[in-house]
């Protein structure tokens, strides 16, 4: 069964930075895309960034330009680096492949 593990979050204060990370359980890297979700307190999911297996990137207007998602296929893990954060991204970030399955998710805070 595969299984996605989402860590990196923190509390960080407006304008610092954040990586986060995916892992995979078993290799299905090197064939799936991976999506980067949020959901903050009282508002719906929100597609953040993905990146197709084949390192394509697409990212949400409102991260354009200060997120950055990549992959390591050999550490089967994807990355969400998050640089000059708001208060606004403040939510709990999940990552799925596409077919079903979700990790635990972490959170990330940030202070203005």
């Amino acid at each position: 069964q595969v299984q996605l593990v989402e860590s990196g979050g923190g509390l960080v204060q407006a304008g610092e930075s954040l990586r986060l990370s995916c892992a995979a359980s078993r290799n299905i890297f090197s064939f799936n895309g991976i999506d980067w979700y949020r959901r903050a307190p009282g508002k719906q999911r929100e597609w953040v960034a993905g990146i197709t297996s084949g390192g394509t990137t697409t990212y949400a207007d409102s991260v354009k330009g200060r997120f950055t998602i990549s992959r390591d296929n050999a550490k089967r893990t994807v990355y969400l680096q998050m640089n000059s954060l708001k208060p606004e991204d403040t939510a709990a970030y999940y990552c799925s492949d596409g077919l079903g399955h979700w990790g635990q998710g972490t959170q990330v805070t940030v202070s203005s």
